[in-house]
C-alpha cells in the first residue's frame, strides 16, 4: 500500500501544486493552464513527462471533463441537468467509485476489487487529501481522479459566484 497527498495551494492562480509522497518529497506535478481556453490540467512524474490530462470540454451545455490518463481516455465526468442541488457522474470503463465523491471521500474499485482511497483531511490550510494506492497499476488513474474532481468542484464554485 502507498500514501500520497495532494495539498491544493489556497489563493494560487496558476493552478500548481504537486503530489507528496508519506515523507513530504515531490513525486507528481500538477499544472493547470491559466487564462487559456480550453481549461487544461496536466500532471507529469518527477521527470515532468506528462501521465495524465484533464481538459474541461468548451463549448457545451453543460461541463463535461474529460480525463487521459498514460494517453488514453480514461474517464469522463458529466454534470447532469438538474434543478436544485448540482449532480455529476463518472463514467470510467472498468472503474467504479463508490462513495461520497463530491467530499472527497471514497474507494476506487477494479471489476469489484477496491484499488485505492481518497479521503479529505480535515483541519489544514488548503484542501488535502489523502490517497492510499492498493494497486501500484492504478496510481495515475487514482491521481488523475482526484484532480479532475477538485477541478470539477473548482468549475462548480466559480459559476456559483458568477465566475464562470
Amino acid at each position: 500500500m502507498k500514501k500520497l497527498y495532494m495539498k491544493q495551494k489556497v489563493f494560487s492562480l496558476s493552478g500548481k501544486f504537486t503530489v507528496k509522497d508519506i515523507d513530504q518529497q515531490d513525486v507528481y506535478y500538477v499544472e493547470g493552464s491559466f487564462m487559456q481556453i480550453p481549461k487544461t490540467f496536466t500532471i507529469m512524474d518527477p521527470s515532468r513527462k506528462e501521465i495524465a490530462l484533464i481538459t474541461k470540454k468548451v463549448f457545451s451545455l453543460l461541463p463535461k471533463f474529460f480525463v487521459e490518463v498514460d494517453g488514453r481516455e480514461a474517464m469522463t465526468i458529466n454534470k447532469e441537468f438538474s434543478f436544485f442541488k448540482a449532480r455529476y457522474t463518472i463514467d470510467a470503463e472498468g472503474i467504479d467509485v463508490q462513495g461520497n465523491w463530491w467530499d472527497m471521500d471514497f474507494e476506487v474499485l477494479r471489476k469489484g476489487e477496491v484499488v485505492g482511497s481518497v479521503s479529505k483531511q480535515w483541519f489544514t490550510w488548503g484542501d488535502t487529501y489523502e490517497m492510499e494506492i492498493l494497486d501500484e497499476e492504478m496510481e495515475h488513474l487514482i491521481i488523475a481522479l482526484v484532480v479532475a474532481i477538485d477541478c470539477v468542484k473548482a468549475d462548480q464554485a466559480a459559476a456559483a459566484s458568477g465566475g464562470a
